[in-house]
């Protein structure tokens, strides 16, 4: 069963005067922003798709993560994330296990039964962009530049 399906009650104390309820689009936020602040996590899946929206102001922090409800009744989240290239991916996957699981838990004191982590891809860091004027060094003598070349004295058909 879908987490989607309903409202998840949190606990109260016995003489609570009324009823706690969270959507499960409210846990899938908590638990996108806890792994986004992951070290070695670059994005959650849909979140590179979404760049449009976030400039609209509509961040959409649950992006990549499906929560179920199983069959006892507890809590599972399937967590779809990109992570920066060079990381070890089975640290990164544990402290996002363990992280998402503290962070709910502190939260909304609910429990994760499963923490499934999904690497969708690895993004490298992103290299400066070279100038394409660099593009020649200085011992090439043979330029791009007809007038670079004609002062040094290269003759270009």
């Amino acid at each position: 069963m879908m987490a989607e399906d309903k409202r998840i009650v949190l606990a109260a104390e016995p003489d609570h005067s009324g009823d706690i309820e969270i959507t499960p689009e409210v846990l899938a936020v908590v638990l996108g922003i806890a792994a986004q602040q992951v070290d070695g996590v670059y994005a959650m899946r849909g979140s590179l798709a979404n760049n449009i929206s976030s400039l609209l102001g509509k961040d959409s922090h649950g992006q990549g993560v499906k929560l179920t409800t199983l069959d006892d009744g507890q809590l599972s989240a399937d967590i779809y994330v990109y992570l920066r290239y060079g990381v070890s991916v089975p640290k990164v996957a544990l402290a996002l296990q363990k992280s998402l699981r503290e962070q709910l838990l502190f939260m909304t004191d609910l429990q994760l039964a499963e923490v499934n982590v999904h690497v969708d891809g690895l993004v490298p860091e992103k290299q400066a962009k070279q100038d394409p004027a660099d593009l020649f060094s200085d011992d090439n003598e043979d330029s791009a530049d007809p007038a670079a070349a004609k002062e040094a004295g290269v003759k270009h058909d």
